[in-house]
């Protein structure tokens, strides 16, 4: 096969630079030693990010009174957070 672009790593620039060759006619090949996405999409910044909400939520929950809600007694289920985060 040939390819316009080889490009070796999906992280945050391969990815973009992926799409973004594609987008302009070019036959492109993506390279990547693990997960599709690389660190960023997998295991960085979008599953970080997911972990981070769940615990602003909580945190609001915990502190709904001060908003005028009463929410009760909450709890973390942290096997259900790990799972939102790695979906």
């Amino acid at each position: 096969m040939n390819f316009d672009i080889i490009v070796i790593g999906t992280g945050p620039g391969g990815y973009v630079a992926a799409i973004r060759a594609s987008q302009l006619g070019k036959k492109v090949a993506v390279v990547e030693k693990e997960s599709l996405g690389g660190i960023c999409l997998n295991w960085g910044c979008i599953p970080t990010k997911a972990l981070w909400k769940s615990a602003q939520v909580f945190n609001y929950i915990n502190h709904a009174e001060d908003y005028g809600i009463v929410a009760g007694n909450p709890k973390p289920d942290f096997g259900a957070i790990i799972k939102r985060s790695q979906g």
